[in-house]
């Protein structure tokens, strides 16, 4: 069986870093960034991106649209 690998990734414009996809990750690879963005949010991050499995749990609850979730099988 295929191992799968994910990669998130977030448009920080349009993030307003509610952390909705924090908290719905189950393998913690989500944060919120210490920067801000133009609009003056604290904006969501891969922090930990070797954990990804590519659930697309994070995009599901952004209410924002703003995260676009890729799979890879290697």
């Amino acid at each position: 069986m295929a191992k799968v690998v994910g990669a998130v990734v977030v448009d920080t414009e349009e993030c307003k870093g509610c952390g909705l996809c924090v908290v719905a990750c189950p393998q913690q690879v989500l944060g919120q960034n210490k920067q801000v963005n133009s609009r003056g949010y604290h904006y969501s991050f891969m922090e930990n991106p070797e954990a990804c499995i590519g659930c697309s749990n994070c995009a599901v609850v952004c209410p924002d649209t703003c995260i676009t979730v890729y799979r890879v099988k290697i």
